[in-house]
């Protein structure tokens, strides 16, 4: 390796061990990357870019504890430095849309080839936000500086967004109360909270709203043996 060539340190976050050990070993095949840090949920995620601030983090959006919209949101509070790059499966303009408007630098697809990383990495670096060749580029990066569509999400507050996200995951009302140190009837109340404000009126409405937005596990189901 070149003397002169700069380390350029990477956290990955995602859920599935066998997407983050299939980057790992491909980056750590190149000189030039350095796996800092793994992550499988979206708390640990935030947690460890804040405390590593690595150049680069590679983000999953189907996190458990924390989708990785809010991951980047999070991130991008206090963290301006770290070159985001998320990495999904996810096709869905919008959600390309949001990530990039939340702080995202790039945004990958995982059935896109390895070498499409390597692209990214060095179009963010030069300055540039990447994405897929495989999607609209030229429409999703001019769409980001449009005036977005309002969309009911927005009128969440953090804390019913978080329980949003576990609620259409599947997790029991106790379970979050567990989670989040907070009484199952607060609980109750933010569900309430969030269904009103989203015009639904059931747990059922709840999740197809997320799975129709890509926001939940459902939405992915893994491939039959």
């Amino acid at each position: 390796m070149n003397q002169q060539t700069k380390i350029i340190s990477i956290v990955l976050a995602d859920d599935h061990s066998i997407v983050r050990e299939g980057l790992a070993a491909f980056c750590e095949n190149r000189a030039e990357l350095h796996i800092v840090g793994q992550s499988s949920d979206g708390l640990a995620a935030v947690e460890m870019i804040k405390s590593l601030t690595p150049d680069f983090a590679i983000i999953d959006l189907h996190m458990p504890k924390l989708h990785g919209l809010e991951v980047i949101r999070k991130v991008r509070e206090v963290n301006s430095q770290t070159k985001l790059i998320v990495l999904s499966i996810s096709r869905d303009e919008k959600m390309v849309v949001e990530a990039l408007r939340a702080g995202a630098n790039g945004y990958l697809l995982k059935d896109g080839p390895a070498r499409h990383l390597l692209d990214a990495i060095s179009y963010i670096q030069d300055g540039g936000v990447y994405i897929s060749p495989l999607l609209r580029r030229d429409y999703l990066l001019e769409a980001p500086r449009k005036a977005p569509v309002e969309d009911p999400l927005s009128s969440l507050s953090r804390r019913e967004y978080e329980v949003f996200s576990f609620l259409v995951d599947g997790m029991r009302p106790k379970d979050i109360a567990k989670l989040l140190d907070i009484s199952p009837k607060t609980v109750d109340t933010y569900r309430s909270n969030i269904m009103r404000k989203l015009g639904i009126h059931d747990l059922v409405g709840l999740v197809k709203f997320a799975i129709n937005r890509n926001l939940t596990s459902a939405a992915n189901p893994p491939s039959a043996p």
